[in-house]
């Protein structure tokens, strides 16, 4: 599994609506996203807007893609993307540390 980390930047002006419509994703969305391998996904937001996503996945190009060929998806995008500075593009993080690798690395 890849461990993918991304990050968002949400309109600060927005914060609040944006955490509230995640305390409660319509269940055919988070089907959706289980279906198309998202897993263990999280996000983490700072009261600056700056939006951390973080999640496991056999191949993300393939899960993103995988959920843009739903119909919830385009559904939740078109509804989300006022939210957004930038539109909704993912920065994909580097991971350039990870204790479980390294102590792995040791034995």
């Amino acid at each position: 599994m890849r461990r993918v980390c991304f990050t968002l930047q949400v309109k600060p002006d927005r914060l609040d609506e944006y955490r509230r419509r995640h305390a409660h994703v319509w269940p055919d969305m988070l089907a959706a996203l289980r279906d198309a391998g998202w897993h263990d996904y999280s996000l983490f937001l700072r009261d600056d807007g700056l939006l951390v996503g973080y999640l496991l996945t056999e191949d993300f190009t393939a899960a993103q893609a995988a959920m843009a060929a739903t119909d919830v998806d385009r559904r939740w995008q078109a509804e989300m993307a006022p939210f957004f500075i930038n539109g909704r593009h993912f920065v994909v993080l580097d991971e350039v540390f990870n204790l479980e690798h390294q102590l792995g690395a040791l034995r």
